[in-house]
């Protein structure tokens, strides 16, 4: 039996793509950029903001300095609106009620700014006992690399073999495979699922109770 479920965050617990996309937007046309549709967002999105912003320029615009500018504004406009249109997945509060009331310990990992997770957190679940909520951080390097699952595992106190690591991209399936524990791929996401199957998910789900039959 799973003792702990680590969550991806955008694309997993929360649909965060409009609010993402709007930020994004709103940075650019600061800066004098064009702007993009909200349904280009899906496939710029997975390694941490200053990547989206990076994608999300023109190509000949890439530069750190540039990245620096958009990030400035991106960061401004979404710490206030980061929930305008942002929703839990269906199923998903009932998800985890479910697991915490088996005593399953939950955790998040995301490559979002640790200040904007704990906020969605505490904005969207704030019943759940936590044991970890881990977000991007200076000094920790972002997934794939699976610091940010050794740093969960050592707040909680649970060997590899005891994980479930839920995720709806490749990068959540590489990070997953790097640090030792089981993957669940997502098909409600912003990724296909021909990615999560490309990266080896150890299982895929259609549905959030589905995970219930993987603990």
């Amino acid at each position: 039996m799973k003792q702990l479920v680590i969550f991806d965050l955008d694309g997993t617990l929360l649909n965060t793509i409009d609010d993402l996309g709007a930020a994004a937007n709103y940075a650019l046309s600061k800066c004098g950029y064009p702007t993009h549709d909200v349904t280009s967002y899906p496939r710029f999105v997975g390694n941490g903001v200053k990547k989206l912003l990076e994608r999300c320029l023109p190509e000949t615009s890439r530069t750190a300095d540039n990245v620096a500018e958009l990030h400035k504004y991106f960061t401004g406009y979404y710490d206030i609106h980061n929930a305008d249109a942002t929703r839990p997945y269906p199923g998903i509060v009932e998800l985890l009620a479910q697991l915490s009331a088996r005593g399953i310990k939950l955790a998040v990992a995301s490559n979002k700014y640790q200040s904007a997770v704990e906020k969605l957190i505490n904005c969207f679940f704030p019943e759940i006992p936590w044991v970890a909520i881990e977000g991007a951080k200076e000094n920790v390097p972002t997934k794939p690399d699976p610091a940010i699952v050794h740093n969960i595992l050592a707040k909680s106190a649970t060997k590899e073999g005891e994980v479930l690591y839920v995720g709806d991209s490749g990068v959540d399936m590489e990070t997953a495979h790097r640090a030792g524990v089981e993957s669940v791929g997502v098909t409600w996401g912003f990724r296909p699922i021909s990615e999560l199957k490309e990266m080896q998910a150890c299982h895929i789900v259609n549905t959030p109770d589905e995970i219930l039959s993987l603990i």
